[in-house]
């Protein structure tokens, strides 16, 4: 099992805990949502819960909790910069389809 980060990704979330001033990593969720039933959640940690799964890659905590580790398992989260565009992207090896507007996948 692993989440991986991309080298801009790991950037991107090390400059926004810096900018932060705290925070020990970042937690990657599931939640219901969107026309296809999954989105991604993703958000500042200061504790990790007892029952989460933390991976460590490029310098950054990824903590998930169990009830979304088997649809993230083998995500890569890369930080992309299209023109005015930016923001997060998850490839996602589970993932059966996603909705038009790319908001939610279905596993």
């Amino acid at each position: 099992m692993a989440i991986t980060l991309t080298d801009s990704a790991a950037k991107r979330v090390v400059d926004f805990l810096a900018n932060r001033g705290s925070g020990i990593g970042v937690r990657l969720s599931v939640q219901t949502t969107g026309c296809s039933g999954l989105g991604y959640n993703m958000e500042f940690v200061d504790t990790a819960n007892d029952d989460d799964t933390t991976f460590d890659d490029n310098g950054v905590k990824v903590i998930i909790d169990a009830k979304s580790l088997i649809y993230l398992d083998g995500t890569q989260v890369d930080y992309v910069k299209e023109g005015l565009n930016e923001g997060f992207e998850f490839n996602n090896p589970n993932a059966k389809a996603e909705c038009g507007c790319g908001e939610s996948f279905t596993v």
